[in-house]
């Protein structure tokens, strides 16, 4: 680890672990409207940074209704596509961007209300300007929950997020209880 929260190198989960973090069992220990519904209002524009095979994306286009839009940035390709099945099976292609993320830059050039990020933050290279550019692309006044899995990251891993995201101006409003992670709330 470096002095500005950084992995030395990239590390990112392998696609074949994909299936364990999206089934059905997981729904009833993580159920994604339940951890989401409290912050998610319809017409909202979301960021869902890091979705895997999108597991929390079409709850979020489903509470933010058909006025709302999700974008789901991902570095791979294969992540996207299977968002992209999702959604068509689920008849709310409409209201998702699919974006390929790059390692250094997420990439979003709109404002959003709410920004997820899910299981995938120890996973970035440079946590400190990847937590800026949430910040930047934050509204005033929009949401960040930050949830990271308890077998991976260290309570004082995730502290030293949490104080990266309040230097950079982020209040924590909220610590959800989330099934073996350790989760905030943060408000810009």
């Amino acid at each position: 680890m470096t002095n500005n929260g950084s992995l030395k190198k990239p590390v990112t989960c392998p696609t074949s672990f994909c299936f364990a973090f999206d089934n059905f069992l997981r729904r009833y220990v993580q159920d994604p409207y339940k951890i989401l519904k409290p912050y998610i209002k319809p017409g909202m524009t979301i960021l869902d940074v890091g979705p895997g095979q999108g597991y929390f994306t079409i709850p979020l286009v489903k509470l933010s209704g058909e006025n709302g839009k999700v974008i789901a940035a991902d570095l791979r390709p294969s992540m996207l596509e299977a968002i992209r099945r999702r959604a068509v099976k689920a008849d709310v292609e409409k209201s998702i961007t699919l974006l390929q993320a790059m390692m250094d830059k997420i990439g979003v050039t709109e404002a959003v209300d709410f920004c997820l990020a899910f299981w995938m933050v120890h996973e970035v290279p440079d946590r400190k300007r990847f937590l800026a550019e949430i910040h930047n692309l934050l509204k005033p006044g929009g949401l960040f929950l930050f949830a990271e899995p308890r077998i991976h990251v260290s309570g004082q891993s995730f502290n030293a997020s949490l104080d990266i995201l309040k230097g950079l101006g982020f209040k924590v409003v909220e610590e959800p209880k989330v099934f073996i992670s350790r989760a905030a709330v943060l408000e810009k």
